[in-house]
This record gives C-alpha cells, structure tokens and sequence, in this order.
C-alpha cells in the first residue's frame, strides 16, 4: 500500500508514520471504539480522524480498493458472475445530527435525485437505520457499494449500484462496467430491472415474486412467457450473504456511529480493502 498513499511534498512538519496510522484506523473500525479513545500507541487521535477523513475527501481509500481490483483482474481471478443485495445497520444516536446537504439535489457525495440525501439515515420502526448496496464478484467481494437510508427499496438503488461497477484495466482499454451475470433476489424482480439488464446485455438470474406469478398466469397468452431462471446458478447468490458477515465482524461497519454518510461510507470502503488484501494473501 505504502507506494499507492500520498507523500508529503516537502512542507511543514513531517507526518506521522503510515503505519501506525493505518493500524489505529483499522483498530477503530474493528472495535467500534469513539475517536477519543483511541490508544496512545497510535497516535494522537485527532491526527488519525484527519488522515482518515483527507484520504476520504481525496479519494484515496476509493483509489488503493481499485489498485487491488485492477490487479486481480488483470490475472483473471476476478470472477464476472455478480452478485448484489443490501444490508440493513443500525444506526446510533451519535449518527444523526448532521446537516442534510443534498436534498433531491446534488449532495456532497455527487448523487442526484432521492438518493442524494448526504446523511443516508431512514427511521422505521427499529430506529434509525442506514442501508448498504453492494455488489460482489463471485468470490463474494464488493465491486461497488451504495449507501441510501434505511427505509429505501432495494430495486431503487439497483442500476446506482450497477453504474458503479468499475474495474480499469491494467493496461489500455475502456474500464470493465458490464458483468458478465447478475444474481439477486425477489426484491429485484421487476421489469424495469430486467429491460435494464436485457438493454446492457447482462443475462439475469432473479426469481420471480409471487404476485408476479400469479398475474402473469390470470392475464393468460397476454402475460407472456416466465423469464429464464436456473436454480442452480441462483445457488451462488449467497457469496454477498458472506460478504456482508465479513464486513459486520468490522464493528463500526455494524452499527454506524458516523455523523456524514461520506466517513461512513469510506469504513465500508477501507473494510472491503482489507477482504481483497486478504484474498490475495491466500
């Protein structure tokens, strides 16, 4: 990692050490603790919560997760059968708070529409609640992630989710957007999805809901024929379950505690580095 992070440019005092940086960012995240209590051993945690914060609003984290995707696909282990699906977390009190910047304008994070609402926070009746999309190869790690409140539905953050998978390539070429399948549940069985994919040239393994079924049946030759489903590819729709157990074993990506859906999202992002380091390793 250590070539891929910025370098001081010669001005002002000498930064911290990387090292002792990042590990203090990933004992937080895997402990949930508050900022405060960060060990001494690390550092001063206001140094730590900066170097975090101006690496997200930067893009570095966004930028060591794409190195190691490139680098993987660019050998072939990438394996283009995506899956995708959302997670519910709780979200603690500390979480809310923060000034909604986006509205159904253009947030900070760069969406427009209903899902640029900068704080990503929905209450139902668990409280509040943020949401996290993900898709993953099929490996069961994350090629792109979305984060809407809690409250939103699964199928309307689908093609964000989709638009965000971007994979460079190692050498010359337009980067890799389109998978070669998408996986996903019910909660994405609905046309428009389907003409999505169909448009795109994805083929799609999702099954149909119920009422679908049965409308499709009451209406006769005018439903038209069941779209194609092999249960058996449906079977490696659970890499994403995975995923996302790996990702809760980091404790701040649990619950969120984060006031500004960016630091939050940036965790997620930094965890989902951490799988991919891990995968290599092997």
């Amino acid at each position: 990692m250590e070539p891929l992070l910025p370098q001081m440019d010669g001005r002002g005092r000498p930064w911290r050490d990387h090292r002792q940086v990042v590990n203090g960012l990933l004992w937080r995240l895997r402990t949930r603790a508050p900022w405060r209590d960060l060990p001494e051993r690390y550092g001063p945690w206001q140094t730590v919560y900066e170097r975090f914060a101006r690496w997200e609003a930067d893009s570095t984290w966004a930028k060591l997760l794409e190195h190691v995707q490139v680098r993987d696909d660019a050998v072939g282990r990438v394996e283009w059968t995506v899956a995708v699906d959302s997670t519910v977390n709780g979200a603690h009190q500390h979480a809310a708070g923060a000034r909604k910047r986006g509205g159904h304008g253009r947030g900070r994070t760069g969406r427009s529409g209903p899902l640029a609402d900068a704080p990503a926070l929905g209450r139902s009746r668990g409280g509040l609640t943020t949401k996290v999309h993900l898709a993953v190869d099929g490996r069961g790690l994350p090629l792109s992630m979305v984060l809407t409140p809690g409250n939103v539905n699964d199928a309307t953050a689908f093609a964000e989710v989709l638009d965000k998978i971007r994979t460079p390539r190692a050498g010359t070429g337009r980067p890799r957007t389109t998978p070669d399948r998408v996986l996903g549940d019910k909660a994405y069985s609905s046309r428009a999805i389907r003409h999505l994919l169909r448009r795109r040239g994805i083929a799609a393994t999702i099954p149909e809901r119920r009422d679908q079924v049965a409308n499709r049946r009451r209406r006769g030759r005018l439903g038209g024929r069941p779209p194609a489903f092999d249960k058996e590819i449906y079977r490696d729709c659970n890499v994403v379950e995975r995923c996302f157990a790996r990702l809760k074993q980091f404790r701040a990506i649990a619950t969120r505690f984060d006031k500004l859906a960016d630091r939050y999202r940036a965790g997620v992002v930094l965890a989902s580095l951490i799988l991919w380091l891990r995968e290599a390793a092997r």
